[in-house]
């Protein structure tokens, strides 16, 4: 498999992870009964349900509790999502400046698929399971996962050149800053235009795979850009939802965090995928 066609397949895989995280997470939201569409009724609900008598508390102190924790979530969620980046970096380069890891990764397909495959269980189990899965175990594997995803990113080095990649990472930090940014703070509802991103996103997992075997330059640039739009578009919903939900939370329990580490996820891969799709528009090769 060339450099280049493997990097389309890394695309149409990162894409594929996405698509199954946002589903899961989405069936997760359902599945705890977190209406995002009615905030101020879920709050009052979450605390007029709240047994005033029994814990002895107020319902001034009940209000307190869930805005302390609002703070304290997206402070993890964004945190775990920086950590996650670091790492991800830190083992691409690494991966890369190691002769014996990238021909153990790189000449042997069955090191390689397992790598890649480890990647989707990951994420599906992650995103599956995490209910059922404690925070440590959960934070556990988004960091092996995060170490995984840098080893296979690490094909970069060998098609783009240093100065490049450092400046499209810039370029896709400030953009990715820029949408978060208007997805927390806008009143609008962006609903409509994450459901059109999203469906955008499965057209265009099915065109990359396509063209991992027409090979087509044109297409290629095409579906770039189309990528970017839809990433940065998936950007300011996903950081709208996480709030939202966020918004919600009775309290910083393992139970909140666990959500948050799912958001944290989400942003991640969206980050990386506009990396992708910036650096296959703005890389400039070896």
């Amino acid at each position: 498999m060339t450099d280049s066609r493997f990097f389309s397949y890394l695309c149409a895989q990162r894409k594929a992870l996405q698509f199954i995280n946002n589903r899961k997470a989405q069936r997760l939201i359902n599945k705890n009964n977190i209406c995002i569409m009615d905030l101020k009724e879920m709050r009052e609900n979450a605390i007029n349900n709240i047994d005033l008598s029994s814990v002895g508390t107020s319902r001034r102190d009940a209000e307190l509790e869930m805005s302390q924790a609002f703070p304290i979530l997206m402070r993890k969620v964004y945190g775990w999502m920086a950590m996650a980046l670091v790492i991800t970096g830190l083992t691409a380069y690494y991966v890369a400046t190691s002769p014996q890891l990238v021909s153990l990764i790189f000449t042997h397909q069955v090191v390689l698929w397992g790598l890649i495959i480890g990647e989707l269980a990951l994420v599906f189990g992650l995103s599956a399971a995490i209910n059922r899965l404690s925070l440590s175990m959960a934070t556990l594997m988004f960091v092996v996962y995060s170490v995984i995803n840098g080893a296979t990113l690490s094909c970069i080095f060998f098609i783009y050149t240093m100065s490049s990649i450092g400046s499209v990472f810039f370029i896709t930090a400030g953009t990715f800053a820029v949408m978060a940014l208007y997805g927390y703070f806008t009143k609008s509802d962006l609903s409509s235009i994450g459901k059109i991103c999203f469906m955008g996103l499965i057209g265009l997992i099915i065109a990359t795979v396509v063209n991992i075997f027409l090979k087509s330059s044109g297409l290629e640039l095409i579906l770039s850009y189309v990528g970017v739009l839809i990433f940065v578009g998936l950007t300011a919903w996903d950081s709208q939802k996480i709030k939202e939900l966020m918004l919600t939370a009775p309290d910083a329990g393992e139970g909140m965090q666990k959500l948050a580490l799912l958001g944290a996820l989400t942003l991640y891969l969206d980050f990386i995928n506009l990396f992708i799709y910036l650096l296959r528009i703005f890389g400039r090769r070896d």
